[in-house]
């Protein structure tokens, strides 16, 4: 689009040019932006990293490797060099890269309609609501579009029954969190959370919200014997904590005691939920149901920008209209593509094969030498690396190490390495990947 502006303002300076200089001022830098694009091809890996460097915002520490293609569980550098995905998006792409279903759907519904905000109602937002609620055992969904995005829509809620329902005094209700939690960088996100790197310098924060240690009942227990507490929000395995699973038992309690003291559950499945762990929900591992469920990421199979936060009537229907929404949660681009990558999921049993590789996984890795690699953990495909430091080598030295010999991963927190895959990963193709984590760590 920008090339066709250029040269119709080309095009129009030959037959106009009073007209052109004022309005177009800005002809020659456009020019020479869309001269760069057309070489875009032809850049270095290393002209590519200066470029973001210098255009860019500098929050964010990617590995320096300059992707242009994914595939199903591959995606390609610049230079044409192949690698497994062993981050997928932080679990966005479960189903693969490109996967062709979910690709046909977002281009057969782009080219209809895709997008009518919610000032008018469309056919497909009503199809998929009645699919994702039958599929997940809710009432309602409320559709947004990025995970945090989920999170604060999941906490204005549990204020809005709090106060609607439970009878909490106004403005005196309380969210409760746990140590380590991640669930994005608003205001609101980063007021709960316990790392410096996200809360420093952001302040004043969010009143409201209380933190107490993961996977700690007593701790729990005794947070919610405060009559104005309204939920407690926790993800079931924390993700960017370094893959923390709780003990066996845990969420069956916390079900216990939020029900006991009528607080709302509220599970962030974002990174967790659609068979990420050998489960669709994270939960499911011990069949226990959520006030509120938090889903995003893989619900686009990392396409598009979709969340959705489902809990039933009593809790949905507190917040009226114009009391919350957004002009792109529920478009029809959106709901074609979850429901295509919902189906995905279910017609291709990659809840199984996550399950299923995840214990293959874990079971290789646990035979790494514990000089190096001091603990591995996870549930289905979403695994970690915890690597013990010395003057040598760090997660991240292995990372790049890890990236040298043909396979993609991201540390976290220093020490840790998360291990996930697409879901549709095949054994054969996973025992490949095991080789190469095995040789990167033994090379050190």
């Amino acid at each position: 689009m920008k090339g066709m502006i250029v040269q119709l303002s080309r095009s129009l300076s030959r037959t106009t040019p009073v007209l052109c200089r004022g309005v177009h001022s800005g002809t020659r830098p456009a020019s020479t932006a869309a001269s760069k694009m057309r070489n875009n091809r032809s850049l270095t890996p290393e002209e590519i990293y200066a470029r973001e460097d210098k255009y860019g915002a500098h929050n964010y520490h990617p590995l320096p490797v300059a992707l242009e293609r994914g595939q199903g569980i591959y995606v390609w550098d610049v230079e044409g060099n192949r690698y497994y995905d062993f981050l997928s998006a932080y679990s966005a792409v479960n189903q693969g890269h490109c996967h062709p279903k979910i690709i046909a759907a977002l281009n057969a519904q782009a080219s209809k309609l895709h997008l009518t905000s919610r000032a008018f109602y469309n056919n497909v937002l009503g199809a998929y609501e009645e699919y994702i609620t039958s599929l997940f055992g809710y009432d309602k969904v409320l559709p947004m579009n990025t995970g945090v995005e989920g999170g604060e829509t999941a906490c204005k809620l549990a204020r809005k029954w709090a106060y609607n329902v439970k009878g909490v005094p106004k403005n005196k209700a309380k969210i409760i969190f746990a140590n380590g939690n991640f669930w994005g960088r608003t205001l609101a996100a980063i007021s709960s959370s316990t790392d410096p790197s996200s809360y420093e310098g952001f302040g004043p924060y969010m009143p409201g919200f209380e933190l107490i240690p993961y996977n700690d009942i007593p701790a729990l227990e005794k947070a919610l014997q405060d009559p104005n507490v309204a939920a407690y929000m926790v993800e079931p395995i924390q993700g960017e904590a370094g893959v923390v699973v709780p003990d066996k038992g845990y969420l069956t309690k916390v079900r216990e005691l939020c029900t006991k003291h009528n607080v709302l559950w509220i599970a962030d499945e974002v990174q967790t939920g659609l068979g990420r762990t050998g489960r669709w929900l994270a939960v499911d591992h011990e069949e226990v149901h959520p006030d509120v469920v938090v889903l995003g990421k893989a619900l686009s199979g990392g396409v598009y920008p979709i969340s959705a936060v489902l809990c039933d009537d009593e809790v949905m229907l507190t917040i009226k209209p114009g009391e919350h929404g957004s002009t792109y949660g529920g478009n029809p681009l959106a709901c074609q593509v979850a429901i295509a990558a919902l189906q995905v999921i279910e017609d291709e049993k990659l809840i199984d094969n996550a399950q299923k590789m995840g214990e293959l996984l874990r079971a290789e890795l646990k035979k790494l030498p514990k000089d190096i690699v001091t603990t591995v953990r996870g549930k289905g495909l979403l695994n970690a690396l915890v690597i013990r430091e010395t003057k040598d080598y760090d997660a991240w030295k292995v990372c790049l190490r890890l990236r040298d010999n043909g396979l993609l991963a991201k540390p976290t927190h220093g020490d840790i390495i998360r291990l996930a895959p697409p879901l549709i990963i095949k054994e054969h193709e996973l025992q490949e990947c095991i080789d190469i984590i095995q040789r990167t760590i033994m090379s050190f």
